[in-house]
């Protein structure tokens, strides 16, 4: 691999594992009403919003940082008195209890009004209009979670001269990448040019170790770090690897103020990248190297198959960043090529099929369910115990595998897609 392709990748890297407080979606809503009220230059009188499907999905039921509240408003109202744009999916940074009672109390003299937009604006997309007296701003996000697709005020476009963000990089448009490539990256690159990969653990890790001092969605971490689930689970090395994974989604869907690294726009996925890999490389004492090698291929392994699956699928995304912890897992177990490969396609057997129904408190028990599946898969591999071909969707070509499912949760499920938005809409309205 050249020298090229090492950049070319590592510039990927950086785009796709970025800082995030909160959960994604309402964080990239909030950002797309900041950008507007930015672009306004004053407090509006109204905000309309417009939303993909999977955005509304996804923002209907989880915490917003420091408001003690859940959902869309809020996040719209916060976005309104506090966001600022510069911060990206930080947005909501500098919330305090005080923006809170102003976001309140905008909320009570203006309701923003929320529609959900034509599939055919894609499934990523946020449309936000505010206007004050006769002036009026409209700011698009499409394609990526930052990425400011349209900027205008007054009916014309000033996106000219504004850091506006590009869903492909011209650095990038001939990366090809395949498991190989990305096991080969992960093994050869020097090690200066990846240890910023190393921020992923120190935040991802402290988010956990923030859910087991306070009381956090479902506490489902906590509880695992307790002496009682020790006493059901034992004290082991895998309990320890489950309560922090699940532990730091606690605190970011339940609205902690707590900063985590993403990954392809998802905060749980990078939580999930990270945390398995880095617990397990601290418990057996690994060198700094090895861990940093392994972060960058659970990583690059997820936005790997994150570009044929698409941000936002009726696929749970845990299902995807638990294939890339079962990879640097693997390998920290001494596996090669042969053996990461085994556990993704024991991964791609198993939990291919689960559903994301929005996100939420309880993503914390998808989460633990995808990295327990990781450690198994993992630990098979490492035991030439490994699904075959002559079972269900499993292919000899690995990178086949990863095709296949990526299909399922691209293609053959956006009915299921709609048929879970139907289902959560129709309660709210019950």
């Amino acid at each position: 691999m050249t020298a090229h392709e090492h950049d070319q990748i590592i510039d990927l890297i950086k785009r796709e594992v970025i800082l995030s407080i909160g959960c994604t979606e309402p964080m990239a809503v909030s950002l797309c009403v900041a950008k507007a009220c930015e672009t306004l230059g004053t407090t509006p009188d109204t905000v309309a919003v417009e939303l993909s499907a999977n955005i509304f999905k996804n923002a209907m039921g989880v915490g917003i940082p420091n408001s003690g509240m859940t959902g869309l408003p809020i996040a719209i109202a916060l976005g309104v008195v506090a966001g600022r744009s510069e911060y990206g999916l930080a947005v909501l940074q500098d919330v305090d209890a005080e923006a809170v009672e102003r976001a309140k109390s905008f909320l009570e003299q203006s309701k923003p009004s929320i529609d959900i937009a034509d599939e055919s604006k894609g499934l990523l997309y946020i449309r936000v209009v505010v206007t004050h007296n006769d002036n009026t701003a409209e700011v698009v996000i499409s394609g990526t979670h930052t990425n400011f697709s349209s900027i205008r005020l007054n009916g014309e476009d000033i996106s000219v001269g504004e850091s506006v963000s590009s869903d492909t990089n011209p650095q990038n448009e001939n990366l090809e990448l395949s498991l190989r490539k990305v096991y080969d990256f992960a093994e050869e690159v020097p090690l200066e040019k990846i240890e910023f990969i190393g921020k992923t653990a120190e935040k991802n890790v402290a988010a956990a170790e923030l859910s087991f001092t306070g009381n956090y969605g479902h506490g489902l971490g906590k509880m695992l770090h307790s002496g009682s689930a020790k006493a059901i689970f034992g004290d082991t090395l895998f309990t320890n690897i489950l309560a922090h994974t699940s532990g730091a989604c606690d605190a970011r869907m339940s609205g902690a103020m707590v900063p985590v690294m993403s990954n392809s726009g998802s905060g749980n996925q990078g939580i999930s990248a990270t945390v398995p890999v880095a617990i397990f490389a601290l418990a057996n004492d690994v060198s700094r190297e090895k861990m940093l090698r392994a972060l960058v291929l659970s990583h690059l392994t997820v936005i790997y198959i994150k570009e044929s699956l698409g941000r936002l699928s009726a696929l749970c995304g845990c299902v995807v960043a638990a294939t890339g912890s079962a990879c640097g897992i693997t390998r920290l177990m001494g596996g090669g090529f042969e053996e990461v490969s085994g556990a993704v396609k024991n991964m791609v057997a198993n939990l291919t099929g689960m559903i994301c129904d929005g996100a939420k408190p309880s993503c914390s028990l998808k989460v633990t369910s995808g990295v327990a599946t990781a450690v198994l898969s993992a630990t098979l591999a490492m035991n030439h115990c490994v699904t075959t071909s002559n079972e269900g969707i499993i292919d000899d070509d690995v990178d086949r595998s990863i095709r296949n499912l990526t299909e399922i949760g691209r293609q053959g499920m956006s009915e299921t897609d709609r048929l879970i938005l139907d289902i959560m809409t129709s309660k709210q309205k019950a």
